[in-house]
């Protein structure tokens, strides 16, 4: 198996909504906002080739939306999927999965690109991955969640035959081998991180549940959350499991921080030591 860090680009989001009740006095110092309160994120994909399969976790949001979309979330940097997949050698015809935590914006939009007026999926050799429950919220969504589910982004996923796959995991169960999917709830339905075995150590895929390093203190929950005191119970379960047992955390939006280890220090869970994924996997 082999491990490599995919960014799929920066955007910006509220501040205060990516730090919930935490003041900004606090959460500037971990990501300073700009003039308008927008702090700047990565959209950090992880791709694993596994024997003859190369799976990519999550994809970004693409670059399919228009102008008004963007305008809101300001896209910028250097750093793409297809730039950073080249660096590695691969391209968007080496991947055969593309595992989709949850189906937000920021993370399923590189998904599907625009080819002339028709919506393709980005990686034409690749089975999608989701469960029910989730496609389910995602395609029915409420009211407060249903501008982070794109129609462009989901359903073209289910327009062609044998494209998309239902995982039907609980937490804990095992996909492949060496991948077990943790089924979480607080940030949306039934969404789900990688809990990847790398050579006999842990790698997990955090998703939006520790969307960065940050994030890890226990009251640091965003606003995004449909329901935060299950994000807050399923955060300290499982970083009780990763303190005790030496796991990588890695982080999808932190700008800056890729993966940490945490261990229990007076009763709180708190950062060990941070790194690059390549510095580690080398």
């Amino acid at each position: 198996m082999q491990l490599y860090s995919i960014n799929a680009g920066h955007f910006k989001l509220d501040g205060g909504a990516m730090h919930g009740v935490i003041p900004k006095s606090m959460w500037q110092k971990a990501n300073p906002a700009d003039e308008n309160n927008m702090c700047s994120w990565a959209m950090r994909c992880l791709l694993v080739e596994q024997g003859n399969r190369r799976i990519l976790i999550d994809t970004g949001m693409g670059d399919k939306q228009d102008a008004k979309f963007f305008g809101h979330y300001h896209p910028h940097g250097e750093d793409s999927i297809a730039r950073n997949l080249a660096k590695n050698g691969f391209d968007e015809n080496a991947i055969t999965d593309v595992f989709l935590t949850h189906l937000h914006f920021d993370h399923c939009g590189g998904a599907i690109k625009r080819k002339g007026e028709q919506l393709v999926p980005a990686f034409p050799k690749a089975t999608y991955w989701s469960n029910q429950k989730h496609w389910d919220s995602a395609t029915h969504p409420n009211e407060r969640e249903k501008a982070s589910f794109l129609k462009e982004n989901i359903l073209p996923l289910a327009e062609q035959e044998g494209l998309l796959q239902m995982l039907n995991l609980n937490d804990g169960d095992g996909w492949t081998d060496d991948i077990r999917i943790r089924v979480v709830n607080g940030h949306t339905d039934s969404m789900m991180l990688p809990q990847i075995n790398y050579k006999g150590t842990t790698l997990l895929f955090c998703a939006d549940l520790i969307p960065s390093a940050a994030h890890i203190s226990m009251p640091w929950v965003m606003a995004y959350d449909m329901r935060p005191l299950d994000t807050l119970n399923e955060k300290k379960r499982i970083l009780q499991e990763a303190a005790s047992n030496n796991w990588i955390l890695f982080f999808e939006h932190d700008p800056s921080i890729e993966c940490a280890t945490v261990h229990e220090v007076n009763g709180r869970i708190v950062i060990k030591e941070t790194f690059a994924l390549a510095d580690w996997v080398k």
